[in-house]
């Protein structure tokens, strides 16, 4: 048997916002109720199962894998949104991507302070 990733929990202050804002930018279909979540299904079947809490959220890191036409989208989206994006994790080179492996990354945060980051390459994919 194979082991695969199927789902993880996202805190969030508002689920239905959270997701919304999550499907919007990367371009997936609405977040459909599953129990006390709302679930955002990605192309490869992991779903992020938002879920609401009071008090502080912990912010986590999310990583999408997207093809460069995807990539296009997702820029345009956060640019039409007016989200900040970023080329490093850190969030120091605002307005910047990177072009890590030969490919495009960026970083930008969520409405629930989780650092979401799209990337065309894998991380060791690109030329050594």
């Amino acid at each position: 048997m194979a082991v695969e990733f199927n789902h993880t929990i996202v805190g969030s202050r508002d689920k239905r916002a959270g997701a919304a804002f999550l499907a919007d930018v990367l371009g997936l279909p609405d977040p459909t109720p599953f129990g006390p979540f709302m679930e955002v299904r990605l192309d490869n079947g992991v779903s992020l199962d938002f879920i609401e809490h009071d008090g502080e959220i912990a912010s986590a890191h999310y990583a999408f894998l997207v093809t460069e036409t995807e990539f296009d989208g997702v820029l345009g989206r956060l640019q039409a949104k007016g989200v900040t994006y970023y080329a490093d994790p850190g969030h120091r080179e605002s307005g910047e991507i990177n072009t890590n492996d030969g490919g495009r990354g960026m970083y930008f945060d969520d409405p629930n302070g989780h650092n979401l980051e799209v990337l065309t390459r894998p991380y060791g994919s690109g030329p050594a």
